[in-house]
């Protein structure tokens, strides 16, 4: 038997997407600002560390404060609607017609449907959350595991850049092969991201792989500049 599907984990995605690509753009930036101005890998690498322990926790912070907002928009909401099927029935009674109205049903059926409806609160208040106010119910551990995968995908990203600083005797050595791990990666995350997300993939990938490139020159060549 044929079953649809559909894809199910997009928060998920979504926060490893924000923190795999921040993780490797921005250090690498770094990265390659550093190696115009330095001439000392351990300087390059104990900079890049500390960047990407500020780095994910500053971004696991965001996503977690996301997530919360996302819930205590949702908790606020339902109150209301709550309230608001107590105070305004009648009102509330009328804007579910006016839901199933849009799907052509006609006043007959949309007055039974309603009704019907409005016999259990709490599946009224979720129907009118999801059709009125176009709000799904967050998951309660959404904050903190927002903020965990995008901290490690962030720490995870960051890490490649640097890797080529541990095994080159330049920084200028380090940067060429840094630049070679981290364009290579990007494509690939840019490939996997794409076919994750439904875009077209060779598209996707070179979109990812041109951003650390213009971030990591611009680095490079301002401080190059500089020193």
């Amino acid at each position: 038997m044929n079953q649809e599907q559909h894809f199910q984990s997009s928060e998920k995605v979504r926060d490893f997407v924000i923190g795999m690509s921040d993780g490797l753009t921005v250090p690498f930036a770094l990265a390659a600002g550093l190696s115009g101005a330095v001439d000392s890998n351990a300087i390059v690498i104990t900079a890049g560390l500390a960047e990407i322990a500020a780095g994910s926790i500053a971004m696991g912070l965001g996503g977690y404060l996301a997530g919360r907002t996302e819930i205590e928009h949702y908790e606020s909401e339902e109150r209301r609607e709550y309230n608001e099927i107590e105070t305004l029935h009648h009102v509330e009674i009328q804007e579910t017609k006016d839901i199933f109205a849009e799907y052509g049903l006609d006043d007959d059926l949309q007055n039974k449907v309603a009704h019907a409806i409005a016999s259990d609160k709490k599946k009224w208040v979720d129907f009118m959350m999801r059709f009125e106010l176009g709000l799904d119910k967050p998951d309660k551990n959404r904050a903190h595991q927002s903020a965990f995968i995008i901290g490690i995908s962030y720490v995870i990203g960051g890490l490649i850049p640097l890797t080529a600083y541990f095994f080159t005797d330049t920084t200028k050595e380090g940067l060429v092969y840094s630049c070679i791990i981290t364009l290579i990666c990007l494509v690939v995350f840019g490939l996997v991201k794409s076919k994750l997300t439904g875009q077209p993939l060779f598209k996707g990938a070179l979109r990812v792989a041109l951003v650390g490139a213009v971030a990591a020159a611009a680095a490079f060549g301002i401080a190059s500049l500089i020193a």
